[in-house]
């Protein structure tokens, strides 16, 4: 396949995923967005360029769940994932192309190990609410989101240790990466993340978002969301492999 089609193929490969993951079918595919688009761009272009695609895919997530979330969860992860954007901008921007590469790719192994794990993981927890987890798990968050848009399993342990109705956790997940996506606009103009032309060049990528959502919400009822993730686990390892060793 030619350069000039991979560069078609692959950045619409993503914006269909990330609709497709705002449109209910969960945060496992908009794990892969960075991995894949770093086929045909250097890593920092591709985390600057998916922001905005997530942050209209956002729009679609919070608007199927308006006003279902507890804001109160939301607004104690808030301050956390200030710190954690933070610290992982500090990282960005003094972090070499092929250094940053390898991270990306440690940080998606994670990922994939933890859901592999999950429900291990979540079984040997004795929980007891304290407000204070939630800065400390949107600590986290907010770094591994702000170096790879990866963000999803600090917060999802938080939330089902909660304890809440799935519409409300699904709600209250929607809004606050909505939030948190926006908080890393500024950062990422300090670190210099964003390239407009390329941008200009890939704003056609919005246009297929919607039908990934709409995709997503089909296959949200018809789908086991199981498989489909053990299936997504694979080619996130596979990622991760390739970001760490090529």
């Amino acid at each position: 396949m030619s350069d000039e089609l991979l560069l078609m193929v692959i950045p619409a490969a993503v914006a269909f995923l990330i609709g497709l993951a705002k449109g209910g079918f969960g945060g496992m595919l908009g794990a892969l967005a960075v991995p894949i688009m770093t086929l045909v761009m250097p890593a920092r272009q591709a985390i600057g360029l998916v922001l905005p695609i997530l942050m209209f895919a956002d729009v679609f997530a919070v608007a199927f769940h308006w006003r279902k979330w507890d804001i109160k969860l939301v607004l104690l992860l808030i301050p956390g994932a200030i710190l954690g954007v933070t610290v992982g901008t500090i990282f960005l921007t003094n972090a070499p192309g092929d250094l940053l590469r390898k991270i990306l790719g440690v940080i998606v192994l994670i990922f994939s190990i933890y859901k592999l794990l999950e429900s291990r993981i979540l079984g040997s927890i004795n929980y007891k609410v304290k407000n204070w987890h939630g800065i400390a798990f949107g600590t986290v968050t907010g770094f591994s989101s702000s170096l790879a848009h990866t963000g999803g399993p600090p917060v999802s342990i938080y939330l089902l240790l909660q304890d809440i109705k799935p519409r409300m956790f699904i709600a209250t997940s929607a809004l606050f990466f909505m939030i948190l996506n926006w908080i890393k606009v500024p950062y990422y103009f300090y670190a210099d993340m964003f390239n407009f032309e390329k941008l200009a060049d890939f704003a056609w990528m919005l246009l297929i978002v919607p039908a990934g959502v709409l995709m997503g919400r089909w296959f949200s009822v018809r789908v086991s969301k199981k498989v489909f993730e053990r299936i997504i686990v694979i080619f996130l390892g596979i990622a991760g492999l390739m970001l760490i060793f090529t």
